[in-house]
């Protein structure tokens, strides 16, 4: 039951959606209204705002962090064992591609992936993220380099001794975000995909 409650708050914790609450707050329009219609930080640039999208950025990424680090100290006192952990992580991450707070329909959950990382352990979430950067800035794809560093990182998460629960939560979010960036990979091999840092006019751009 305690699990059970515990995995809930976390997935609540993973539904809070921060593009579209940084973008109300700084009197912008709804991310799903324009460029990609995704509700994440690398959209919320696209509006021109690079403060309003390191918001989003950091929001999303500690709302992933947040949740491993809270089911990691808990665990040992609520006796939940090893599981707690990956599995908070696991769920923060569903929590923010099928947030309940936006008709289950979110983001791609790169950054709050990476935040969830990062709680599993602070080597795993630079190796991860150096992946991350050396594509991106490489050739200024953002989608190519979520998807290097999420075949990376259950591989990078094995190599660094990380226990077969994380090793798994990782291979699950791996697959999760191959699959949330389909559309990503048909305009990759068609050479339509924006850069980072373009501006997308309509959300079929």
């Amino acid at each position: 039951m305690q699990l059970t409650l515990l995995l809930v708050a976390a997935y609540l914790v993973g539904s809070v959606p921060f593009a579209v609450v940084v973008s109300r707050l700084f009197g912008m329009a709804d991310p799903r209204s324009y460029g990609s219609g995704n509700p994440g930080a690398t959209n919320v640039l696209r509006s021109g705002n690079k403060l309003a999208a390191a918001l989003t950025l950091v929001g999303d990424t500690f709302k992933g962090w947040l949740a491993v680090f809270a089911a990691a100290n808990l665990a040992p006192t609520l006796e939940l064992g090893t599981i707690a952990a990956p599995a908070a992580g696991l769920l923060a991450f569903l929590g923010h591609l099928f947030p309940v707070f936006l008709g289950f329909k979110g983001g791609k959950g790169v950054a709050t992936a990476a935040g969830v990382l990062i709680g599993a352990s602070g080597w795993l979430g630079l190796a991860t993220l150096g992946v991350w950067l050396g594509v991106a800035f490489t050739l200024r794809y953002s989608s190519l380099a979520a998807l290097c560093a999420a075949l990376a990182a259950p591989a990078l998460a094995f190599a660094l001794g990380l226990d077969t629960y994380w090793t798994l939560a990782c291979c699950a979010m791996s697959a999760l975000l191959i699959w949330r960036h389909k559309d990503n990979i048909k305009r990759l091999v068609a050479g339509q995909e924006s850069r980072i840092g373009s501006k997308k006019k309509g959300s079929s751009a």
